[in-house]
């Protein structure tokens, strides 16, 4: 589910992304994209849950580590993605 979840994410952000360039209203898109990737960290969280519940040390100790790693900057990357067009604009105004 976490990587339909994210996959989702990462299309909604370069809508976002493309949107903006096109001079449409990207605000949609960008809140997708932003909620996507709550939803996709939610996902992460309830698979790490399951093993924790199923007792499943060994997939914890071998996934989470490098995981962890790997949300913490994808979650930064969508974040500054989806918030670029507002930077954007507020440095046009200027």
């Amino acid at each position: 589910m976490w990587l339909l979840l994210g996959l989702i994410a990462i299309v909604a952000t370069i809508i976002n992304l493309y949107m903006y360039k096109t001079g449409k209203d990207y605000k949609l898109a960008m809140a997708m994209g932003l909620s996507f990737t709550a939803l996709t960290l939610c996902a992460e969280h309830s698979l790490v849950s399951d093993w924790v519940k199923g007792e499943d040390w060994s997939a914890l100790m071998d996934v989470v580590p490098t995981m962890e790693k790997a949300v913490w900057f994808l979650t930064i990357v969508s974040i500054l993605l989806n918030i670029v067009p507002i930077l954007l604009e507020l440095k046009g105004k200027k």
